[in-house]
């Protein structure tokens, strides 16, 4: 899925999307980081899958910041 712009109807279409792939009678958890677009009031969750959204100050629970971090110490300058 490729959209436009990062935000809570983006992850509501994601989320949708996700939810076609769940098995009948099935439930799904999608980790999710702690930006504000993100937040439960403002995304439409579908009723098989659970938004678990993580702690903001939490990197070691996030992998991927182990990436950004890579890239900003070796390719990103400041």
């Amino acid at each position: 899925m490729v959209l436009p712009r990062c935000n809570s109807e983006a992850i509501s279409l994601h989320s949708a999307e996700i939810s076609r792939s769940v098995a009948p009678h099935a439930h799904a958890v999608l980790m999710t980081g702690s930006a504000g677009w993100r937040s439960p009031h403002n995304v439409i969750e579908p009723d098989n899958i659970t938004l678990l959204t993580l702690p903001p100050c939490a990197p070691e629970r996030h992998p991927v910041e182990n990436v950004w971090q890579f890239m900003r110490d070796n390719w990103l300058d400041d």
